[in-house]
């Protein structure tokens, strides 16, 4: 005898329909109302009122730009190949958002600083969290990945007091304009450690000169900047990720002066008080007391990073969002 099938019925989410009345929405304009409307049924006031300007600036978008069908589809089909181009090594959709200006955008907004503190800058889609652990003085690339680098620094309060055993989490390319996670025979980390200051704040490394290279081009955020006209080039950069108890946490990028892209980043990254100087250090003796195998020239990085603490951080971000809430209730009372 043959078990019954089971038999599955489509289900409704549980929610029940609004207590007021919609107009049917013979008129584009009915539409935006009717969903406004809705937006207003959001539980969470913080995600209601996101989704009211969500759907304010998309509906206007659409009306202002008289969205065709062919164009709305376009967009559909890019939105959905960003997605299918993702992987545990490859992030497009923050691609996406990082050539568009909004990565940068989002950090800047919540990342607001006083007193020295060191500013942000883009995380990237190059992160990830196999970094091996790098003891004072060690190299975060193998032999091999480009020209000689060590990195050194404190890492301070905006007192200027040494904050002690803060995790710094630091990657790169190679000189040959890569991340390891782009290397299909990538088998562990490389041209990324995490380490972290000494009792003293002091912290140090041996890396390689980074280079300017492309972002990823096969995917559908290079076939955006095509359309557009816009190069794909990053300037040189090293990446850093500092964390400490107590402290907000900072995600920042040193650039090497002198690139072509500095001005062009195509993801928005740069800032002035990001730039450094790289010294050259010619002295061989030099370069083998800092743990270079083979000697010979190398570059110094030397930057000082200055943590917030949460609360300098919570008191600044509370102060521009309090400028920002009495500057949109002036245009809305205005409009």
């Amino acid at each position: 005898m043959s078990e019954a099938k089971v038999q599955f019925k489509a289900t409704s989410n549980g929610i029940p329909p609004p207590s007021f009345d919609l107009p049917l929405p013979d008129r584009p304009e009915i539409i935006t109302a009717n969903m406004q409307k809705l937006v207003e049924l959001t539980p969470n006031p913080r995600n209601r009122f996101i989704f009211k300007a969500l759907v304010k600036h998309l509906h206007q978008f659409i009306n202002e730009t008289s969205l065709t069908t062919d164009e709305w589809m376009t967009a559909i089909d890019f939105l959905t190949r960003i997605g299918q181009k993702c992987t545990p090594l490859r992030q497009e959709t923050i691609l996406l958002s990082d050539v568009l200006g909004v990565s940068a955008l989002v950090d800047s907004l919540n990342n607001p600083v006083v007193g020295g503190a060191t500013e942000n800058s883009v995380l990237g889609p190059f992160f990830t969290e196999d970094a091996a652990d790098v003891d004072f003085g060690e190299s975060i690339a193998s032999e091999g990945k480009g020209d000689y680098m060590y990195v050194e620094g404190r890492i301070l309060t905006t007192d200027g007091q040494p904050i002690p055993n803060a995790v710094i989490d630091t990657w790169e390319t190679d000189a040959n304009g890569f991340y390891d996670t782009q290397y299909s025979d990538r088998t562990h980390p490389d041209c990324r450690g995490r380490l972290r200051s000494d009792d003293n704040g002091r912290f140090g490394y041996r890396a390689v000169v980074p280079v300017a290279y492309p972002i990823p081009g096969d995917g559908p955020v290079g076939e955006l900047l095509h359309l557009l006209g816009r190069h794909n080039m990053r300037p040189n950069h090293l990446h850093v990720i500092v964390e400490a108890p107590g402290f907000h946490k900072l995600v920042t990028a040193f650039y090497p002066e002198g690139c072509d892209y500095l001005r062009s980043d195509c993801v928005f990254g740069v800032k002035k008080s990001l730039v450094v100087k790289l010294k050259d250090i010619v002295d061989d003796e030099e370069a083998r007391k800092r743990g270079f195998p083979h000697g010979g020239p190398f570059k110094l990085l030397q930057y000082d990073i200055v943590l917030l603490t949460e609360e300098q951080s919570a008191t600044i971000r509370a102060g521009v969002d309090e400028r920002y809430t009495i500057t949109e209730t002036v245009k809305s009372t205005k409009s």
